[in-house]
């Protein structure tokens, strides 16, 4: 076994495993697995003829209930993105996908004036006052304002008090705010005959996602572009409420923060010492352990080790380090990738997609990478007093468990075609981020 043992199997059975990044403990403890995982908590119901278009405040037919749009993706005879759409275009074409901002920031519009004196730039300006312009675009903006103060607290008399000119004023978080959502147009699949049948990323078609993970990457971009004191965008998706969703209607998160964050600044280190860690300690490893799931011409995933849940590791082999500069081919490569991981996840799993990149201000490289992790147990007790998180299902059993489900939808034609298990090439150093290596 390579140094150092990332993963160790001891005499009975239990699996001990290091997470090479930020040197998380994980055991898989024989026997803990037949414990009966978290279920969605789902209120079994038939589809009502309203629930296609009005289950929540995401679906198609609320869009007045969210902040003005920045983008949507829409599909006639192609795809194409529709930039600010005005308020009273809203309903001319049917977003198959969206960004509008999060109506509760987790970092707030005020964080960045306050602290920094961020105001919002002449072309977000230029915006905010063009949609406002209309009476269409003022009613929409003060309405879902008015809203906003009603969830916070604030009483139906105060906010008819308020003049306009400061309503519009506290609005600027809607046109400049660093906390973007991404929605999808579903909310149920096709022809879903009871509640329990939600749109999921893996009810997409290849295509849908490709769009998808387009939108996503430009609103990641809009980010990093609108605020300069920005230092990091996290991305990340929370699917079904025990993996932290407020709604179950599929949708990803971009947020606005000025610190790498503490996972980012562990892998720097690593990075700082190794610069081909992410190939030496990730995807080489995998492979040497068998744990590489699936691949493309330019990405890859394996079986994660040292997560605290069962966790899928893609990674894009790209030269490109931000994910707005990778090719078209390579986008779809990801795309496609990630896709077929969630279609075998199912619907019915809670889980987080979380992405990583290199931050703009860093001056090592690092791969564009994604996480998808199952949210099938709750960390207790023993975790908290330890620190040594129990995960139900060993690496080399998250890695059969998909590989054997991709070959069946590869052979249904449900994903695109991928090269699965033993069928991956198995070279080292695939990553093509370290220019050492090019």
């Amino acid at each position: 076994m390579p140094d150092p043992a990332f993963l160790m199997t001891m005499g009975d059975g239990t699996i001990k495993q290091i997470n090479p990044s930020t040197g998380t403990r994980v055991w898989t403890v024989p026997g803990r697995g037949a414990r009966v995982p978290i279920q969605p908590d789902l209120d079994l119901r038939p589809v009502s003829d309203t629930d296609w278009t009005h289950a929540c405040a995401f679906c198609s037919a609320r869009y007045m209930e969210t902040p003005p749009e920045k983008a949507r993706v829409v599909h006639d005879d192609e795809w194409r993105m529709i930039e600010r759409v005005p308020a009273e275009n809203l309903f001319d074409t049917v977003a198959e996908f969206r960004v509008v901002p999060n109506l509760f920031e987790i970092v707030s519009y005020d964080y960045w004036h306050q602290n920094y004196g961020y105001v919002l730039p002449p072309h977000v300006t230029a915006h905010k006052h063009e949609y406002l312009s209309t009476d269409q675009g003022r009613r929409h903006v003060f309405a879902v304002q008015a809203a906003k103060m009603r969830l916070a607290g604030r009483t139906v008399e105060e906010i008819a008090a308020m003049d306009q000119r400061e309503i519009a004023c506290q609005a600027d978080a809607f046109f400049g705010g660093g906390h973007d959502v991404v929605i999808a147009r579903r909310h149920w699949v096709d022809g879903a005959q009871t509640t329990a049948e939600l749109a999921s990323s893996g009810t997409l078609t290849p295509d849908e996602h490709e769009q998808y993970i387009r939108l996503t990457i430009h609103a990641m971009k809009m980010q990093y572009d609108a605020n300069r004191y920005t230092r990091y965008v996290a991305v990340f998706q929370n699917w079904l409420k025990p993996a932290g969703a407020t709604f179950d209607h599929l949708h990803k998160q971009l947020v606005s923060i000025d610190e790498h964050g503490a996972n980012a600044d562990q892998v720097l280190s690593r990075v700082r010492e190794n610069v081909n860690f992410f190939n030496e300690c990730g995807v080489n490893y995998a492979n040497y352990h068998n744990l590489v799931i699936a691949e493309n011409d330019s990405s890859i995933a394996f079986a994660g080790f040292g997560h605290r849940y069962p966790t899928i590791e893609i990674y894009s082999k790209s030269a490109k380090v931000h994910p707005w500069e990778h090719s078209d081919a390579e986008v779809r490569d990801m795309s496609d990738l990630i896709h077929a991981l969630h279609v075998a996840s199912g619907p019915d799993v809670p889980s987080n997609e979380e992405w990583h990149h290199v931050p703009l201000d860093v001056d090592v490289p690092m791969p564009w990478r994604i996480n998808i992790k199952w949210r099938i147990s709750t960390v207790a007790g023993f975790e908290g007093d330890t620190k040594i998180y129990i995960n139900t299902i060993s690496p080399h059993e998250l890695h059969d468990s998909v590989t054997s489900r991709l070959r069946d939808l590869r052979s249904a034609g449900t994903i695109a075609d991928l090269r699965i298990g033993d069928e991956c090439s198995g070279a080292p150093n695939p990553l093509m981020y370290n220019p050492s290596l090019w």
